[in-house]
């Protein structure tokens, strides 16, 4: 019971160690689980809202469209649940300018079901529902009216070839919805969870649609036999975490059938089936043919009928006013001789059987042209019909649900890299502290071993001294972990998504670990410590331990420097490096909190940063304006008569898809989109390729070790016909480097396999440039069924591309130049105006930036921690040689300024050896990031040294405020009373 007693007295009287243990603790397991628990609940919330609302687990598309027969293919595959027709149609609209929205169909099988956030889903003919996002821009509201007109370039199909067009609206007509519309409810579609009222709208830097708005409208009221495509379910994915790797292979598997026994057989019938339609054309067209050039024929005859009675006619009056024989009984040579004779005098006659003949005659010339024409096009038909492809996406297909994935798991990963430096920082804390605290009691614990009790028993006093302060630490952390930061995270994420019924939750398994970890850590260095002590024997732990020998140091030996200095300064230079032990932890552990906070400084930043360096550097032009292809050549028309332009380039842009590598059927069909990116495609005329490195800044990027890059020269980079130049912001997230095969889909859902000639230096989105010739080479019509089209493919057949965007340099100041852009939008011929310097102004990226600020925020404390926790530390470790010097008459200002010129210096060796550590680590963390549209190259402003530098001192500054008091209280006469 003594033994007890004296314990928890021990305890009580080493009060500050025990505080500084658990508020390391605290502090490591609130960054080991607070960034992960936030972004868990997010992924749980959302994966339950996408099962709630049955997000697709598959789509698929097809260049022809789907039918009946296609939807019955894919309902037979093993593992699919569910399978849904789905039809959709573009429209255009007047919002203040040309906008766009896609109508789409909401579907009887429930999935893809919209959430109703206010009114209710539409259910007659007429009536939609809308986003937020078109309430918010248009200002109207639930009974609004609006009308729409159907996109002049849309289609069913997505395909742009006219050939297939031009058969397959024989008996399979595309979707067509009603044109006046009443909004009747407001939804979240489940495809796209950004948040239109957030802090991030205005800032957006993806697009994760390919029209500016989504309607959502019910199967009455819509037309058409020919499906947009095909969503399903798959058997078991609801069971699983759409984030995690499981439910990827799941649904791969399915993937997988549908490329192995539908995906092939289904484009072969589907292109028979367009032949057919063809063949069937023709065949209707000479049917009309003949049948018309019949009834011509018919008339032909009867008018020879008539005009050969007339003839016979006046033959019969010539002989009867002759008295010769009746031409009726003459042979039919003579009769024919009398009549051309009869013919030939009488010009009416000769006028009108001259006639008779041409329009034979003509008759029989469109007989055979009309034969020659259908004979053409039945040879050609084969030919003239594209390929049918068919592409197999998952959810990674979907921008809205890449970019939350991408967003949570760049913020995870900075959640799993920061706790190692907190459990090393608390490991060495931990031993520095029980170290001393075991040496203390060297006394004690002979006495205690001398009396018998083990070693195990005395070490437990120090054991669980240290396990109660990481437990009560640990689960403080676990409140703050799983309650503080997720629920500051959520509010920042709320921001930039919507993500209905989330919530805070609590993971078992993963807080036990995280406090298990750091009571191992602590554990272990206490073990350590009581190891070193203990192995002595009672008698020698019972004698004062014996001071440690003196010896020169370096400095001594540098006379020079050494013989100027004062006996302070040459007893703090002693102090600093003969105990080294102090000087590693000391140095280690202010080293790793500096670098934590510049690490932290330098994410943001390079963030604030990217900005200016996309839209003021790598963007040299002022001015990037879209039209749709119709209204092209009046939105360059509009723009040249404003004057405003100081030069200007056309070019064509698409939105599109990358992926890596080719497929491997060969055909460059997608069978899945892992390892996907939404690109911007820009297509540069032949004769201009020279003039793109003066409106965007090319420079190569090349590849490094540990995954850093090295940019070449500006203006050393050329586009060609070779290949495309990747934007790296696309290539790092990818792993795309330069002589890479890529496969892009363009604007028409048409895929094809290119080269990457280079990669160039790009921060924000995902820019792909490509000469007209190339992309001619790459998406050309392919006139032969199920043959693949890639980049080593011949040309067979051209069409002429629309230039629908235009790059232009501005004159007059920033703010005129974002005036004409948002003037331009308003123009009915443009659907989208950017201006550059807009953009570099209003760019921010605010979860990153909220993450960076929490992290700061740990690694200041923790640094506040770790200084309180050595200071202590060094003053238990030298309470005699303050004693000794109250003594010799040093006032306790001196004393003061002789321990905390120690601590200042050993602080300013870990400042400057934080410094570039934290350059370093913060250059790995955040191109480990790797999100989509970004690569963040690591900027680290001056400022942000000076703040880690001025933050660290100042809180070495703030220790001092508590040491010195303790120093103060220090009594010569009991501290130097020597053991007996």
């Amino acid at each position: 019971m003594a033994f007890v007693k004296d314990m928890v007295r021990m305890w009580l009287h080493a009060w500050k160690r025990f505080v500084s243990i658990a508020l390391i603790s605290l502090l490591g397991v609130a960054v080991l689980t607070g960034i992960y628990a936030g972004c868990r609940d997010a992924f749980l919330a959302t994966d339950r809202f996408f099962d709630t609302q049955g997000l697709h687990d598959i789509q698929v598309l097809s260049t022809a469209g789907l039918t009946d027969d296609d939807i019955a293919a894919l309902r037979k595959v093993r593992g699919v649940a569910k399978v849904q027709a789905e039809r959709s149609q573009e429209v255009t609209f007047d919002l203040g300018g040309r906008k766009s929205a896609t109508m789409q169909e909401i579907g009887a099988n429930g999935i893809d079901w919209p959430y109703v956030q206010e009114g209710r889903l539409p259910k007659k003919a007429g009536e939609i529902a809308v986003t937020r996002k078109f309430i918010r821009d248009s200002g109207k509201k639930i009974d609004s009216h609006l009308t729409v007109a159907p996109e002049s370039s849309s289609s069913a199909t997505s395909v742009s070839d006219s050939g297939e067009s031009d058969t397959q609206g024989a008996e399979d007509k595309a979707p067509s919805f009603p044109t006046k519309l009443t909004i009747v409810g407001v939804v979240l579609d489940p495809q796209n969870l950004s948040n239109p009222d957030g802090y991030s709208a205005m800032t957006s830097f993806r697009s994760t649609a390919a029209t500016d708005y989504t309607f959502f409208a019910p199967p009455d009221g819509v037309t058409g036999t020919l499906y947009t495509s095909a969503t399903l379910l798959v058997k078991g994915s609801a069971n699983e975490n759409t984030f995690d790797e499981s439910y990827e292979n799941t649904v791969k598997q399915v993937t997988d059938r549908i490329d192995d026994a539908v995906k092939t057989d289904r484009q072969k019938v589907r292109w028979q089936e367009l032949l057919d339609v063809g063949n069937r054309q023709i065949a209707a067209t000479r049917a009309e043919a003949d049948k018309k050039f019949a009834e011509a024929q018919s008339q032909i005859d009867e008018n020879h009928r008539q005009f050969d009675q007339q003839v016979d006619q006046i033959m019969s009056m010539q002989a009867g006013a002759t008295g010769a024989m009746d031409p009726t009984q003459l042979n039919e040579t003579t009769r024919e001789t009398m009549r051309e004779t009869i013919i030939a005098a009488t010009p009416e006659l000769a006028h009108a059987k001259q006639r008779l003949d041409q329009a034979q005659s003509q008759l029989d010339e469109q007989k055979a042209q009309t034969e020659q024409t259908l004979k053409t096009k039945e040879n050609e038909l084969k030919t003239s019909i594209p390929q049918v492809r068919w592409y197999v996406q998952d959810r990674q297909s979907l921008g809205g649900f890449s970019a939350l994935k991408s967003d949570l798991d760049s913020i995870q990963s900075l959640g799993n890299a920061f706790p190692i430096v907190f459990l090393v920082v608390a490991v060495m804390m931990s031993l520095t502290s029980m170290a001393r605290m075991v040496e203390e009691d060297r006394s004690l614990i002979g006495t205690y071993v001398g009396l018998g009790y083990g070693r195990l028993a005395v070490a437990s006093r120090y054991l669980l001294f240290a396990l109660l302060a990481c437990l009560i630490g640990g689960g403080l952390g676990l409140l703050v972990g799983f309650l503080g930061i997720p629920a500051f995270l959520l509010v920042v994420l709320e921001g930039m998504y919507v993500m209905p019924g989330v919530r805070l939750e609590y993971d078992w398994l993963y807080g036990s670990l995280g406090i298990a970890l750091f009571v191992v850590g602590v554990l272990a260095a206490t073990i350590y410590a009581c190891v070193q002590e203990m192995r002595m024997t009672p008698a020698a732990l019972m004698r004062p331990k014996a001071p440690r020998a003196g010896s020169r140091i370096l400095l001594e030996r540098i006379k020079p420097v050494w013989n100027r200095m004062g006996f302070l300064s040459k007893v703090t230079a002693r102090n600093i490096f003969r105990f080294k032990s102090r000087l590693i932890m000391t140095v280690g552990g202010v080293a790793g909190c500096t670098a934590l906070i510049v690490c932290g400084l330098a994410i943001n930043d390079t963030v604030a940063d990217l900005g200016i360096k996309q839209y003021r550097d790598v963007y040299q032009y002022d001015l990037m304006v879209v039209s749709g292809d119709s209204d092209a050549d009046e939105m360059r028309a509009k723009v040249a008569s404003d004057g405003r332009t100081t030069s200007t380039m056309n070019v064509r842009i698409e939105s599109g898809d990358m992926a890596v590598g080719k497929s491997d059927s060969g055909s460059g069909d997608s069978s899945g989109s892992v390892g996907s990116e939404s690109i911007q495609l820009v297509t540069v005329p032949e004769k201009r390729l020279s003039d793109l490195g003066k409106m965007v800044t090319l420079q190569p990027v090349h590849s490094g070790i540990l995954g850093t890059s090295s940019i070449g020269g500006k203006g050393s980079l050329k586009l060609d016909d070779d290949g495309v130049i990747v934007a790296q912001s696309a290539a790092s997230s990818l792993g795309i480097a330069t002589g890479s095969k890529v496969r892009l889909t363009n604007g028409d859902g048409v895929q094809a396999t290119a080269k990457v000639s280079a990669v160039n230096r790009n921060l924000i989105g995902s820019d792909v440039y490509i000469s007209e010739t190339y992309y001619v080479k790459l998406f050309g019509k392919s006139f032969v069924s199920n043959v693949s089209v890639s980049a080593e493919s011949d040309v067979q057949s051209t069409k002429s591309l629309t230039w629908n965007a235009m790059y232009a340099k501005l004159s007059g100041s920033d703010q005129s130049q974002t005036g004409y852009a948002q003037s331009l939008e308003k123009d009915s011929s443009v659907v989208k105006a950017v201006s550059s310097a807009h953009m570099a102004d209003s760019f921010k990226f605010d979860l990153m930036g909220a993450v960076v600020a929490l992290i700061v925020a740990l690694a200041g404390g923790l640094a506040l921690v770790v200084l309180f926790t050595l200071a202590n530390t060094n003053v238990s470790e030298r309470v005699r040689e303050m004693a000794t010097l109250k003594v010799l008459g040093f006032f306790d200002r001196e004393v003061h300024h002789y321990v905390n010129r120690e601590m200042m210096i050993l602080t300013v060796m870990g400042v400057v050896l934080g410094l570039p550590l934290g350059r370093f680590v913060g250059g790995l963390l955040t191109m480990a990031l790797n999100m989509p549209s970004l690569y963040f190259e690591v900027e680290v402003k001056p400022l942000s040294y000076v703040i880690a530098v001025v933050a660290t001192m100042m809180f070495a500054l703030l220790v001092q405020l508590f040491v010195n008091p303790v120093l103060d209280r220090i009594d010569p006469i009991s501290s130097l009373k020597s053991v007996e």
